[in-house]
């Protein structure tokens, strides 16, 4: 049917080529540029070739079209040069002001700079992601419309879902990792415990006896306390709330002794000495807060964080994959956001394809794991 289409349209083009009456020759049109006095040999000729090549346009664009349509070219490779001629839309599988959004509110308007197109945020949330997933799964891979989420909707929706109408290695592509936003463990200040080392001692010595609010059974937040109970040792009393919202309030006020939250959310109770960060659930020291020692350090894939990119679907054109990604590099280097994204508690990284489904699988795998020594299962 493709062939059918584009071979007519070179037909009809070619046709009104030998119809269309052409009133100026080759040779005219070039001793004309060749004419003008007020210019150097360089100019008239580039004049010359520009208006001839216009004029007779409609011919070269038949030429594409055959070979377009017998497959000597690609049409990825046609319009390579001109991606994007369209806005681009990123469907966010959270509310609006949730921490995806809030990223690429930022990160999309420097894009929308950069491209001279606009960018277009599309909320769509509800079930961990599974309808912004589906949304996505409707529509072609031909570069307009991806998702812009965290790590959640690959590594975690599976995890505490039983019916997830996709497979999330197959029906999915990583195109750009943006950001991560780690967490930070942060006690009330009456906890005894000044370092991570002595919160350990402490939830050791009292086994289930040392609470830690999370954001939710089956959250990030909850998988990370499950992960630090395995890696350490220690045995916490977990108390699920909706949201950093509820828990992070709840740490302040000595309901629970701990929580785990992005550093935007404590900050400020830090700074009242409401509470105490002791570490970061990284594996490496956070950008954000870099004489935080990491508890992961050490220790395989110990390494809980948001990871922050755009997901499309296989068959994107390589050249929309190599674009995209060439901007947001440059994009995550600036200082305007970096600064501005500190300030929501994320790290920029700006890497690529590969980068980014290495990151996912790891992260996926490790969560795996702990779910399964944790006891979570899909409900």
């Amino acid at each position: 049917m493709q062939f059918g289409a584009i071979t007519t349209l070179a037909i009809t083009r070619w046709r009104i080529f030998r119809s269309a009456p052409i009133k100026t020759s080759f040779s005219d049109m070039k001793r004309k540029f060749s004419s003008l006095p007020y210019v150097d040999s360089s100019y008239r000729l580039n004049r010359f070739y520009k208006g001839f090549f216009m004029k007779y346009s409609y011919i070269f664009n038949a030429f594409a079209a055959l070979l377009l349509s017998f497959g000597f070219i690609q049409p990825s490779i046609y319009a390579a040069e001109t991606y994007p001629t369209k806005g681009i839309k990123f469907i966010v599988p959270y509310a609006v002001g949730g921490l995806p959004d809030s990223v690429i509110r930022r990160v999309g308007q420097r894009l929308s700079e950069r491209i001279g197109q606009p960018v277009i945020i599309d909320n769509l949330p509800g079930g961990g992601g599974i309808v912004a997933g589906q949304a996505l799964l409707g529509l072609p891979a031909d570069g307009y419309t991806f998702i812009f989420s965290d790590s959640a909707m690959l590594s975690i929706t599976p995890l505490v879902f039983s019916k997830v109408p996709y497979d999330v290695k197959k029906d999915f592509l990583p195109i750009s990792y943006i950001a991560k936003a780690p967490f930070f463990l942060a006690v009330n200040i009456n906890v005894p415990a000044k370092t991570f080392d002595e919160f350990v001692a402490l939830a050791k010595s009292k086994p289930g006896e040392v609470s830690c609010g999370s954001s939710g059974e089956g959250s990030l937040h909850h998988l990370t306390i499950e992960a630090m109970q395995i890696a350490f040792g220690m045995k916490l009393l977990h108390v699920p709330y909706k949201g950093t919202g509820q828990s992070v309030p709840a740490v302040v006020a000595g309901q629970v002794d701990c929580v785990l939250a992005a550093m935007p959310s404590l900050a400020g109770f830090v700074a009242t000495d409401r509470i105490r960060i002791l570490a970061s659930a990284s594996a490496n020291v956070s950008s954000l807060a870099p004489n935080i020692k990491p508890m992961g350090q050490g220790i395989k894939d110990f390494d809980y964080a948001f990871l922050l990119g755009v997901i499309g679907k296989p068959g994107t054109p390589q050249n929309v994959i190599d674009k995209l990604n060439s901007e947001f590099a440059e994009i995550m280097k600036e200082p305007d956001i970096i600064q501005k994204l500190a300030l929501i508690g994320v790290e920029p990284i700006g890497q690529g394809s590969e980068a980014f489904k290495k990151a996912l699988d790891i992260d996926a795998e490790s969560l795996k794991n702990t779910a399964k020594k944790a006891g979570i299962t899909p409900k």
